[in-house]
């Protein structure tokens, strides 16, 4: 371990996990990218040199934000680091890219639970109530932001049924969401990752091309089952449904991402073209819709007939 390892890996860690506060916009989006420092010089330096590498970083960064009044920064690097550490054990296992997103999903949600039970007993508040407390902060925040714009809003009465209809709403799917924003965020430093990698020269697992990515099959089993468990009366088994369902459907609409892929793979298509389809996906849910059921009949249909090139 150099001093420029840790000025490096501290450098770029640092400048992430900031840049939701000091860049516009992007800010946030650079913010999730936090663990591939730590994730880069832990592949390149070692498991056991990465530990030593990241433990200093953290206690530097530790410091630095506590003299500056900013303490709980100490428990975000933390996690940070130790999903970086993790990804590349992962990544020295040689797993597929489904199984390193489902495996790092687990432990960044394992230690996203850690981190808010820490957290939860400083203020003498559970992890469920602490995300509650939290969202319903942020919506007071923005209905007094609203209500302070002047004359020509909307009813307060109303307004206040709008709020309390999303907290309700917001209660019954807040654990899909928070696995789908790991899984994106673990996704999207994978993705990142491949071209830092290269160019620097560190070994980066071989995954399956990503136009050629499919969602196992059984997985079809728990569509199904938890589509016909929204009919039962039992809010328990019904909030459990609404969850599962939420995050097959998200896995099935990255299949159908990837069947997309493949094709404008396949016919060359120009990226000033490719970039007007994705944009057109994002803010017209119909082709959501379209994609992941496109998703989820492949495996019967085959729109890119691999699985009878795999047979032959």
């Amino acid at each position: 371990m150099k001093a420029t390892d840790v000025l490096g890996c501290s450098g770029g860690a640092a400048f992430l996990i900031l840049a939701s506060a000091w860049i516009p916009f992007i800010g946030p989006f650079l913010s999730l990218l936090t663990p591939l420092p730590f994730l880069y010089y832990s592949t390149r330096l070692g498991l056991y040199e990465g530990i030593k590498l990241s433990a200093v970083v953290v206690f530097v960064i530790g410091i630095t934000a506590h003299l500056a009044g900013q303490s709980q920064i100490i428990l975000f690097i933390l996690e940070f680091s130790l999903i970086g550490l993790g990804l590349s054990e992962l990544f020295r296992r040689n797993f597929s890219l489904g199984q390193t997103v489902f495996w790092g999903t687990i432990f960044m949600s394992l230690l996203g639970l850690a981190s808010l039970f820490i957290i939860g007993l400083t203020r003498n508040l559970g992890p469920i109530e602490l995300i509650l407390h939290y969202l319903q902060s942020e919506i007071n925040t923005t209905l007094k932001a609203y209500e302070a714009a002047g004359p020509g809003n909307e009813n307060p009465l109303e307004l206040d049924r709008y709020v309390k209809a999303f907290m309700a709403t917001l209660l019954k799917i807040y654990p899909s969401l928070m696995i789908l924003g790991t899984g994106f965020a673990l996704w999207l430093n994978i993705v990142i990752a491949k071209p830092l990698f290269r160019i620097r020269g560190v070994p980066y697992p071989e995954y399956r091309p990503m136009d050629r990515w499919k969602a196992p099959d059984p997985l079809v089993w728990g569509v199904i089952v938890s589509g016909f468990a929204l009919f039962f009366s039992s809010k328990h088994i019904q909030f459990l449904a609404i969850n599962t369902l939420i995050v097959l459907l998200a896995i099935y609409l990255f299949h159908g991402l990837s069947i997309i892929l493949f094709f404008l793979n396949k016919y060359r298509v120009p990226s000033w073209i490719r970039i007007g389809i994705y944009f057109l996906i994002m803010i017209q849910q119909i082709f959501l819709a379209v994609l992941t059921l496109a998703g989820l009949f492949d495996q019967w249909v085959d729109f890119r007939k691999i699985h009878k090139r795999a047979e032959s």
